[in-house]
């Protein structure tokens, strides 16, 4: 069995996240079909929209993967500001604080992949 998403058919969110500027268009991939622990979604971030600072731990624990497919912007994790292009990958754990901004002009577009890591009820 197998499952095909298409662009056409998604419900695509455009929201502003975490306290950022701008909105994020946002693409879920397989939504509740998906049985696997994690969500992903692709983002696309216009010139100048940011994704706020935030971090995820507490509770329910998510930890990050940040694929940039196309673009360029800056990461700050942990207060120390990262360049990203595409091709590269950011891992971040659930206490870390990080945000996400389009600091070049054109889209930056990205994967995004989150879930609670499976030592966290250790």
């Amino acid at each position: 069995m197998y499952w095909k998403q298409t662009e056409e058919m998604d419900d695509v969110l455009s929201k502003q996240i975490h306290g950022g500027i701008g909105k994020i268009k946002r693409r879920n991939l397989f939504g509740k079909l998906s049985k696997l622990p994690i969500k992903s979604e692709i983002w696309e971030l216009e010139e100048g929209v940011s994704e706020g600072e935030h971090s995820h731990e507490g509770a329910h624990p998510l930890e990050e993967i940040y694929y940039f497919l196309e673009g360029q912007g800056l990461m700050i994790i942990d207060g120390e500001e990262i360049p990203v292009y595409q091709g590269d990958a950011i891992m971040i754990s659930p206490e870390t604080r990080r945000g996400l901004a389009n600091t070049g002009h054109s889209l930056l577009k990205l994967v995004i992949i989150w879930g609670e890591p499976v030592n966290s009820h250790v």
